[in-house]
Parts: structure tokens; sequence; C-alpha cells
């Protein structure tokens, strides 16, 4: 069995938090000193680094939110000056102020040190190629996968995002073994490959995937991997970390988040921690990061985390699949609804690709929720009565599930918007004056 790192990577539990804790220390000792933004907050609470003896008093540092990154732009919650810094990376503000990061060269090395350990939990050598299809320049994603690939010997296809017949083409022609980029656009790239009638099995060397960029579901990596035959790996990472940072081993049974470089907290709505496996929200502190902090920073996202040895033999704790986000959840009627909770409905039909759009409107100012689905081309009739009967067994199957009525509509094949980057798949357009 192959480990990046074997000793670190299978320490006892009980070793690994010791070191989390003292890495906790250390690190809170260098933003309080360094950062005016740290040291308030800490004071806010009569903290000191010093006084962190356990993950219990740790809790107490107040968290840190998105807009925190936002009211300080561009970079007062830097503490590093520019000299010291080699990249600076900007993402998308869905609020218009976008999100600026820095990085110090071990920031970097840490950052491809993380995604290195999963490359080869998962089986990447030296021997593969990779073609790169996320997006390159100020998403972290295109570059974090590209110099993470590059620094264990592996030979990387710069693509980018766009021109999926040339992707197809590169594919075929050069000895390809991996793909990186997101879900639906390798969806979108299986699409085309039927339409040219190009078999991803016999006619290229693909055989792994790193997938991520946006939230995705488990029965969407199904119908990925039986359609293609390539065995997907979710991807989990933010730029507020580093970028994409966290990978799943050969046994996809979760992320392997290391230990020594972030910490992670799962709380549920009133603050406080989740029980191992139980779902809340995730709270990151990076333990090794040195342009700028990010400590108790809730980032939205809902998860559940197990330090359960995984099958593999390694011991860091397990991030399990995204579930949603606080702040892209949608309340219909006075009911919470997660597009990841209509995703994985729609991959329980085997008629139905992966592509949807939800579209709320509320005329008369009552909620109603519309879901386009597409049929699957060899499911494709001209007897109407079945399709009727196919989109009233998804109407029901989303009532159970979202406990809220939603319309369910059936479009042809590729009538829906595919994706380059990151997948928009909610049109609200309800108004409330």
């Amino acid at each position: 069995m192959a480990y990046w790192n074997e000793e670190l990577e299978t320490k006892p539990k009980e070793e690994l938090q010791k070191m989390q804790l003292e890495l906790l220390r250390k690190n809170l000792r260098t933003m309080y000193d360094s950062s005016e933004f740290i040291r308030k907050r800490m004071d806010s609470v009569n903290l000191l680094p010093e006084d962190i003896d356990s993950f219990e008093t740790f809790r107490k540092v107040p968290f840190m939110y998105k807009s925190d990154l936002r009211d300080n732009y561009p970079d007062r919650l830097f503490v590093k000056p520019y000299h010291e810094l080699v990249r600076v990376h900007v993402s998308s503000g869905t609020t218009g102020t976008p999100t600026v990061v820095g990085y110090t060269q071990n920031d970097l090395d840490n950052w491809a040190e993380s995604l290195n350990r999963g490359m080869v939990s998962f089986g990447m050598n030296e021997d593969d190629m990779l073609q790169n299809f996320h997006g390159y320049g100020l998403f972290t994603g295109g570059l974090g996968i590209h110099y993470a690939a590059e620094r264990m010997g592996v030979t990387v296809l710069p693509i980018g995002t766009g021109n999926t017949e040339r992707q197809i083409k590169m594919m075929q022609d050069l000895p390809i073994t991996v793909f990186a980029g997101t879900p639906s656009y390798m969806f979108h790239i299986a699409d085309v490959c039927d339409r040219e009638g190009v078999d991803i099995r016999k006619d290229t060397k693909v055989k792994y995937a790193i997938a991520g960029g946006e939230p995705w579901s488990e029965s969407m990596r199904k119908k990925l991997q039986d359609r293609t035959g390539i065995k997907v790996h979710n991807c989990y990472g933010a730029s507020e970390f580093y970028g994409p940072m966290f990978l799943e081993c050969d046994k996809q049974a979760g992320l392997h988040v290391w230990a020594d470089l972030a910490y992670i907290e799962i709380l549920d709505k009133d603050g406080n921690p989740c029980a191992d496996g139980e779902r809340g929200e995730i709270v990151v502190t990076m333990l090794k990061k040195e342009a700028f902090p990010l400590i108790r920073y809730k980032i939205g996202d809902i998860s559940a985390l197990t330090w359960e040895k995984c099958e593999c033999g390694r011991t860091h704790p397990r991030l399990m699949r995204i579930s949603g986000r606080t702040d892209d959840m949608l309340i219909v009627r006075g009911v919470n609804v997660f597009p990841s909770q209509v995703e994985g409905v729609i991959g329980e039909f085997d008629y139905l690709t992966p592509f949807y759009k939800i579209t709320l409107t509320n005329e008369n100012f009552m909620d109603s929720m519309v879901v386009e689905v597409e049929i699957a081309e060899d499911s494709l009739t001209e007897d109407t009565v079945a399709l009727d009967r196919m989109a009233r067994s998804v109407e029901a199957r989303l009532k159970s599930v979202l406990n809220v009525k939603a319309e369910v509509r059936m479009v042809l094949p590729g009538t829906l918007e595919r994706f380059e980057g990151k997948a928009h798949r909610v049109n609200d357009l309800r108004s409330y004056e």
C-alpha cells in the first residue's frame, strides 16, 4: 500500500489530536501577535493564546465569517507584506465584493502537500497524465491541481475550460489517465462523446477523475462512473483555505482531512459540537497558514466528520459528502429545501440525466416550485401517458424528501444549460414587494 507519508497518516487519533492542539496554540500566538483582527476578537472574550488548553476552551474563540473577509477587502486581513507573498488569488463574490487570498511559499507547499497525499491515496503516481479542465487564472482550482500534480511527477495538460471537442481530441490522442474538473462538465464531455461516437472506455486511457468546484451527489457519481467507467473521486476546499485541498482515497468513503494542516469542527445550529458522524455546519481552522488567518471560519457547508479509521489504513478524520449549504438553503412555504436534496432524488431515477433546473415564483404570494428534468436519451418515448407517469413518480419522491410539493417538467436531452465551471441551477424569481 502506497502512502505519501505513512508515519504521519497512520498516527493514532490521540496523537493526532495532541498535535492539533499544539499547532492551534502556536498558530493563535502567531496570529494574535501579527493580526489586529484576531487580537481584537480574542480580547473581546478575554482569551490569550496560552489559555487554549483544550478544544473546549478553543471553542470560546469567536467565529470568522465570509463577511469578515469582505469587510476587510482587499487585504486588511493579510499578516505578511507583499514582498513575502508569491501569489494572490481572487474568488468571485456573490455580493459584488470578491475574496482576495494571499500565499507565501510555505502556503503553496502545504496546499500541494495536502493534494499530493490525496492523489496518492487513490492511486495516482508519476506514470499518470492529468487533463486539467478547471479554469486557470484567479480561480484556485486550476493552478492548485496543476502544481500539486507536477510536484509529484505527474504530467499535466493545462487545457482549461471550454472547447469540448478539443478536450475530447486530446484525451484520445494523448495518454491521459486522470481528469480534473467540475462533475457537471464531465457529464457534458460524456454527452458530446456519445454524440461523436467516442467510447471513453475503449478510445481513451482515462481511469480516474478528481471532481469538485460545485455541489454534487453520490447518485450523480454513480451515474458518471457507470456511464464512463472512470472512478471519480470527490475533492473539497475553498479559496479561503488555500483552494481545493482534500480528496477521497480509493475506498471513496469520505474526504481525508489532514489533521496537521486543518482542524475541522462540525457544529449544530446552537453552536455545539456534533457527535461523530452527525451532520452540522463545518467550521475550519487552518493550522499552518501564514499569509492571513483563518480561525474558526464558518464556511456555511453542511457535512459530518468521523474519526473512524478508514479501510485504507489512514487515521486522519474524514469529512463526509457535503449535503448542502446554510446560505443556499431555499425556504419554500416555510420549509427548508437544499438543491442537493433535489439532485439526490433525480439521481434515483435511471430515466433521468443529472441535469436539472429549479425555478421559484410566488404569484399571489404563494410559493411555487418547478423542477425541470431531462429524460435520458435511451428513455425517450412518444407515449405521453408514460412520460406523465414518470414525472408524477419524481414529484411523489420529491414531496416525500422535501416535505413540499414541486411540479416536475420533463424536457428533452440536451435542453438544459451545461456549465464549464460551477453549475447554477436555481432561478429564484420570487418578489416580496
